[in-house]
């Protein structure tokens, strides 16, 4: 699976995300306002020229009084207004107070250390989505110097926005902690322990978004094609119609799939307790389902599965955790609906009411729909009903029966998506406001460009660098995840390409990358392992933005190779307390080509700091790659401190 833009459907590309599609600028306030980055519980930048900026009558006097000092200034002709801070030490909680012919009063102010967090669904995932990995931590999660400010999804393609809309600034506890994205989250809990400043997280990204989404119309003119869409998506009517289209779409599906769908409309309905399935044939679940019998389709399939409660589990709450299903499902328990899912990536995580399961006979029924995709039940996710101390495994045969068979929905137009419009609506408005850096985790929706991806990225750092006057303001991305099924032979792969891709763009000053070969999950896009990322992106954060030149804050990373008859030796830069490779076995995934760029299977091993590589097959190697796969199951190369080595291709010296 590889995906493709702009428009037709994408794994990463969430559906409701595409009936958003708003533009137009802000309407300046007549009284004295801010804008919703400046509200109750802000983290502002320490030791930073502050701006308070906002909007009132023009030549409307305003008085801005922060620890002590007022500033004053009078908004301009076309109603704004700005005065800077002086620079201030980490501290708080504060008072901030602004004066015009109204009073804005702001609390629980502090001063610290603010981090953006931007790119596609991997940073925009909530906590929510993996509260059941970190219990613990969500149950200790209070802590008033970690704050979260979440940007509300708006595209602009006329102009950058004045302002951008939220709920306003969230701090850390077990209530409040699921609607944190959970890689700012985790990075947040790791950098302020460490750092002991307040850590303010603004998180604006999107699912399924490619990075020329999140780039200025002056970074765009260097991608001609890119800037040419964005100029069209400006037209109103275009947008109105691509909207329509897609609900039109949505109901059409959906109508059809109703009206023809024999489990709905017959006597009985199939999520009935007692329907008579019987001469019902069976398929393993998990799995593709055309794989077992049932021939390629789109449409319904009803799944049934009976299963036997004990007393000790009646009479009280439980839960159904079914993976996840390609493409959608509705679910029924004992003839009861406890859940929907309009897409395949949300894990299947649905209550059961006290009352609802019952002692001996039970019967679970799945409405699933294959919109477009091969329909399937994701294999190696957790199929089971449990009560917390009691599970019942529901992996193995189901009963099934085809509802409807249906030709496949039509593509939906993606218009956030395109070229521009997140920058304008959710990037623009903040630029005023300084933040310590840059956390960036992006990628999947450029897999089948990567060979472009190293240009776009260095122009996004440079344009966002640009727009802010900073131009060593700490930038750093997260490599993308292993994902898709593994691969220990050496193959093509646009994933490893677009790995590489990242760890070229590495050269630019000020930047770090977290690797995350290792921390990813084959079969989801969507990994559970949040922690880990937020961690390794914090001990870059630590290097790269607070001077810690002596932390080793990554894996190895390649610096140079060079050939010595017929091997290459490969130097690394940090390797902090050794090379290691884990399992105990000789370094791994490794391969080399000679000119006629046929790439097979390398020896390696480690000397020193170094990884010299061989194969009896290439007398004269040109070039050499390390774990690239999309799931470089293997990679083994590892420093002692645990950090995994970056994926690379690379000439040979």
């Amino acid at each position: 699976m590889h995906f493709i833009a702009p428009h037709p459907p994408h794994p990463f590309r969430f559906i409701a995300a595409s009936l958003a599609c708003l533009a137009g600028a802000s309407t300046l306030a007549a009284a004295v306002s801010l804008p919703a980055v400046l509200s109750d519980g802000a983290v502002l930048q320490r030791d930073a020229a502050v701006p308070i900026w906002g909007w009132a009558e023009a030549g409307e006097d305003v008085a801005v009084t922060f620890r002590g000092e007022t500033y004053t200034t009078s908004a301009s002709e076309d109603g704004r207004w700005r005065i800077e801070l002086t620079p201030q030490p980490a501290g708080g909680p504060y008072t901030l107070e602004v004066a015009g012919e109204t009073m804005i009063t702001l609390r629980d102010v502090y001063l610290g250390d603010v981090w953006l967090c931007s790119g596609q669904s991997n940073m925009e995932l909530p906590v929510e989505r993996v509260k059941e990995r970190y219990a613990t931590e969500i149950a200790s999660s209070a802590n008033p110097q970690i704050r979260y400010f979440g940007v509300q999804q708006v595209a602009d393609f006329e102009a950058p926005r004045d302002d951008v809309q939220s709920e306003g600034w969230l701090t850390a506890s077990p209530e409040t902690v699921l609607r944190f994205n959970a890689v700012g989250y985790f990075f947040a809990r790791a950098l302020q322990a460490e750092v002991g400043v307040p850590i303010g997280i603004v998180n604006a990204s999107v699912g399924g978004t490619p990075i020329e989404a999140w780039m200025s119309e002056e970074a765009l003119t260097a991608f001609p094609r890119e800037l040419a869409e964005a100029h069209r998506w400006r037209d109103d009517a275009l947008r109105r119609e691509a909207q329509d289209r897609n609900e039109q779409i949505l109901a059409d599906w959906d109508r059809e799939a109703a009206e023809q769908d024999r489990g709905l409309n017959g006597p009985t309905p199939w999520f009935a307790l007692d329907l008579d399935v019987e001469g019902w044939p069976t398929l393993q679940v998990p799995g593709f389902w055309d794989e077992q019998g049932l021939e390629p389709m789109h449409g319904v399939v009803w799944f049934r599965r009976e299963f036997t409660v004990p007393e000790s589990m009646v009479g009280q709450p439980a839960m159904a955790y079914l993976g996840t299903i390609v493409d959608a499902d509705e679910t029924y328990l004992n003839g009861q609906r406890i859940g929907n899912t309009t897409y395949q990536y949300p894990p299947r995580r649905y209550e059961i009411p006290a009352g609802l399961l019952r002692a001996g006979r039970n019967v679970l029924t799945i409405r699933a729909f294959a919109h477009q995709n091969r329909g399937e039940f994701t294999p190696d996710k957790p199929f089971e009903i449990t009560t917390g101390e009691s599970t019942i495994d529901l992996h193995g045969p189901w009963q099934y029966q085809v509802g409807a068979r249906l030709e496949p929905r039509e593509a939906l137009t993606f218009v956030n998506w395109n070229p521009l419009g997140l920058h304008n609506g959710m990037i623009a408005p903040l630029t005023p406001f300084p933040v310590k850096g840059v956390l960036w985790y992006q990628g999947e929706s450029n897999v089948d460009e990567a060979s472009m991806y190293e240009a776009r990225l260095r122009a996004l750092v440079m344009d966002w660098r640009r727009q802010r006057q900073d131009a060593d303001l700490p930038f750093i991305w997260v490599q993308l995840a292993n994902f898709l099924q593994p691969d220990t032979a050496p193959s093509e792969s646009e994933w490893a390409r677009l790995r590489d891709a990242q760890r070229r763009a590495l050269d630019l000053p000020a930047t770090g990358m977290a690797v995350a070969i290792d921390v990813g999950e084959w079969n989801d896009a969507h990994s559970l392992n949040k922690s880990a990322v937020g961690e390794r992106l914090a001990l870059e954060a630590r290097r790269v933005a607070y001077g810690e030149d002596d932390l080793v804050s990554a894996g190895p990373l390649l610096r140079s190779a060079q050939r010595e008859g017929s091997k290459v030796r490969l130097r690394f830069d940090h390797v902090g307390s050794g090379l290691i490779a884990r399992g105990g076995y000789a370094p791994r995934h490794f391969a080399v080509s000679g000119p006629d760029g046929r790439f097979v299977k390398a020896e390696a091993r480690i000397e020193g700091d170094s990884v010299v590589v061989w194969s009896p097959q290439v007398a004269s190697p040109t070039h050499v790659r390390y774990a690239w796969a999309d799931t470089p199951l293997g990679a083994n190369l590892y420093n002692r401190e645990g950090l995994p080595a970056s994926p690379f291709e690379v000439n040979v010296d």
